[in-house]
């Protein structure tokens, strides 16, 4: 199986993950900020998923 290169998809999707790319960290830390003031089990599986989310755009996975 190929790798997934992010220059191969059309421009408009490229530029939607670059706009999720740099939204995720600031809703995560408001998540975060959320979930210390009010844990919920979905505050905590939301924030689970924007930090793996987060770790994935860093170590360039997607």
């Amino acid at each position: 199986m190929a790798r997934f290169y992010r220059y191969k998809l059309p421009p408009w999707c490229r530029q939607w993950l670059i706009i999720i790319e740099r939204c995720v960290l600031p809703i995560a830390c408001f998540q975060l900020v959320r979930t210390l003031f009010f844990p919920t089990t979905f505050d905590v599986f939301l924030l689970g998923i924007l930090i793996g989310l987060y770790f994935a755009f860093h170590l360039e996975w997607i």
